[in-house]
């Protein structure tokens, strides 16, 4: 039987967070509805997500899949669609956490942060294993997000989320060095994750209002700035021991972007003067870069000729609406185009290196 883990899937954090947060932060945090009728969060007085104007994010309304019988609420839903795919393991994202980089009050942040981490390692200790959580850290605030980091990987967090860029800085800003250091000193993978609508940079997707079209972008053009910063801007240099996966974008861009990275390293690298010591494709070779990628993904075979296969991991986006649970899996296990070799280490060995599991 193939084994499979999802490195990319998504808790719905409901009440345990939610209710916990508008009771310690009331002046703060508000579940009420906005000007155009619809009922949400309002964090520090702006919406998440944020459905209206450039770089909308999803109607909350339309955030899930509609698969009939789903129950994401809860560990034991959870792991009923997890039986119903075969997935062995599932690696929970936030889905409301994702936005805790993006909140202004520094108490908050900090509050959120311990509040969404002690949730998560709870959730997952009730799945007997199965379940894997990801931690998440107030990343424009350094001290604090140390603090935070120790603190989750003795919860058992072995991942920590961060957003492709902060409000006024890169990924490779010398500030961040500190962060990277202590992540790869535990051996925390990081997970580079966005989402539109939650208040992050806008990075190209200001030009559209309407979802579905930033959607197309965002994740791409997210992760292509992210990448550029830890690879040009010289962070998975200076931390070789650093683990960094770019996530929810596929992975059919890679070889056009490490080729486009590799060319300018080769050309101009020295005009860089914090930039990276050698070639992007070393990184990926030395274990330091992963994507993930959706089954069906039609360049897969196209990707695994030029970059190999040891960075590729399989994941679902459950239970968000573009996932294709219950048949996420079925095209990976399915497809005859990859070597078994191949399939094996997409859909678990590389997510168990990435992970450590």
């Amino acid at each position: 039987m193939q084994r499979i883990i999802d490195a990319d899937a998504h808790v719905v954090e409901g009440a345990a967070v939610g209710s916990e947060a508008l009771r310690r932060w009331p002046e703060l945090v508000q579940y009420r509805k906005g000007d155009d009728g619809r009922g949400g969060f309002f964090i520090e007085g702006r919406r998440y997500p944020e459905p209206e104007g450039p770089g909308a994010g999803c109607p909350p309304e339309h955030a899930l899949c509609d698969t009939g019988g789903l129950d994401p609420n809860g560990v034991e839903g959870v792991l009923s669609a997890c039986d119903r795919e075969g997935i062995e393991r599932m690696v929970m994202f936030p889905s409301l956490g994702l936005a805790v980089p993006t909140f202004r009050d520094a108490e908050l942040a900090r509050g959120f942060a311990r509040l969404y981490n002690e949730f998560i390692a709870d959730f997952c200790k009730q799945s007997g294993g199965r379940l894997v959580g990801v931690a998440v850290v107030p990343i424009e605030d350094v001290a604090a997000s140390l603090e935070i980091l120790g603190g989750a990987h003795r919860a058992g967090l072995g991942c920590v989320m961060v957003p492709p860029a902060l409000r006024e800085r890169n990924l490779d800003h010398p500030d961040l060095d500190p962060f990277w250091a202590e992540a790869a000193r535990l051996g925390v993978a990081v997970g580079i994750h966005g989402a539109p609508g939650i208040h992050l940079p806008k990075l190209g997707v200001d030009r559209f209002d309407n979802y579905i079209q930033v959607h197309c972008l965002s994740f791409p053009f997210d992760q292509m700035v992210a990448m550029t910063a830890m690879v040009s801007g010289g962070v998975l240099e200076r931390h070789p021991d650093l683990r960094v996966a770019f996530l929810e974008a596929g992975v059919g861009w890679a070889p056009f972007f490490l080729d486009r990275l590799h060319e300018h390293w080769e050309k101009r690298g020295d005009w860089i003067a914090r930039g990276w010591g050698r070639d992007p494709l070393a990184y990926l070779e030395r274990g330091q870069i992963y994507l993930t990628c959706e089954g069906e993904e039609p360049i897969l075979p196209g990707v695994i000729d030029v970059l190999g296969d040891e960075f590729i991991m399989f994941a679902s986006d459950f239970p968000h609406w573009d996932s294709n649970y219950p048949e996420s899996t079925r095209p990976m296990v399915e497809r005859q185009d990859i070597s078994e070799a191949s399939r094996a280490k997409i859909l678990a060995r590389n997510a168990e290196r990435f992970f450590r599991l």
